[in-house]
């Protein structure tokens, strides 16, 4: 039934086919039973415990209409958004764009979402159903648009506030090549700023001595010297852990496509070993018990593992789903461990 589902979705104009498959997740999620994802290679990091290695990147799911949905597919987490305190409409369409030849996306979408009251909504019914007690749930944070840049850590901790007993984790994304100015955060004085700021609202938020853990999400664009300094901010400021990585703007591997000069970030196949190699550079800086995750590129098996072995404690697809449906899921949450 998936596999027939998922030939008809890549038929349709790819944001129709991402809005249909949200509906056809979310009426899958409401069918009768619990939740029970794979357990093969669970593991616990930064208090969380994972049932399996394998989640799904935000951007799917950006308003978490479909999380018992996909929970049913065997994900060992969830990560939702991103959101925005107040809602936006996002990029002009047409703002996703296929590149099969590459089992590749460009997008820019412009973080799209209805806005942090919206999922507040959503979660907090899926918590009182008791529907995905065992998937973990993150939330990836984003600033609003027309939100100066030198304002953007109130977003950040305005979502933070209304979420934290109903968020697993949160992702600072600071990486998304589709709102400007975006990425400028997430290096020097600026990103210390707004790091200090939100690791002071998760300390005021904390319950019985419990925070709720925060992780930075790092473009693939970085040099040896970004990556460096990066890892520090992250030391210094605690942080719970990193994302690596988001989508990419060079357009090297794609650059004969006739879709290859849309602007916006290029995910999927492309990026297997531009992520690997962050990863990896990350992992031999970082102090062992800080935990990556790993995203970009992950297709088959193989990918994940490399993923894997280059440091990444968990992994995240997303561009492969779309290409290749649940399959890869039950095939990648059991057979990675």
């Amino acid at each position: 039934m998936f596999g027939m589902t998922q030939r008809l979705l890549l038929k349709l104009p790819p944001e129709i086919a991402h809005e249909v498959a949200i509906l056809g997740l979310r009426l899958f999620g409401d069918l009768p039973g619990p939740v029970r994802p794979h357990t093969a290679g669970k593991r616990t990091l930064f208090g969380c415990e994972f049932a399996n290695p394998i989640g799904l990147a935000a951007g799917l799911d950006k308003d978490a209409k479909a999380v018992a949905g996909l929970a049913r597919l065997g994900f060992g987490f969830v990560e939702v958004g991103t959101v925005t305190p107040r809602a936006q409409p996002g990029n002009p369409q047409p703002r996703l764009f296929r590149l099969p030849e590459h089992q590749a996306l460009i997008n820019r979408m412009g973080f799209n979402n209805q806005g942090v009251a919206a999922m507040v909504r959503r979660l907090d019914t899926l918590r009182a159903r008791e529907q995905i007690a065992g998937t973990v749930i993150g939330v990836n944070l984003g600033k609003n648009k027309d939100t100066p840049l030198v304002d953007a850590a109130a977003d950040y901790t305005t979502c933070m506030e209304q979420l934290h007993t109903l968020a697993d984790y949160f992702t600072l994304n600071l990486s998304s090549p589709n709102t400007p100015g975006l990425r400028q955060l997430q290096h020097g004085a600026e990103l210390s700023k707004l790091l200090n700021q939100v690791k002071e609202m998760q300390q005021r938020l904390a319950f019985g001595g419990a925070i709720t853990p925060l992780l930075l999400k790092v473009a693939p664009d970085l040099d040896d010297e970004d990556i460096e300094r990066i890892a520090e901010q992250l030391v210094t400021h605690e942080l719970e852990g990193l994302i690596a990585t988001n989508t990419t703007l060079d357009r090297a591997l794609v650059g004969s496509h006739p879709l290859s000069e849309q602007s916006g970030g290029l995910s999927g196949g492309p990026l297997t070993a531009a992520s690997r190699a962050v990863v990896q550079k990350f992992r031999r800086i970082l102090p062992n018990e800080l935990p990556v995750i790993g995203v970009g590129g992950v297709g088959s098996v193989d990918d994940a593992q490399n993923l894997l072995d280059a440091g990444a404690d968990l992994l995240q697809i997303y561009t492969s789903f779309i290409y290749k449906g649940p399959k890869l899921v039950r095939q990648l949450t059991r057979s990675v461990s």
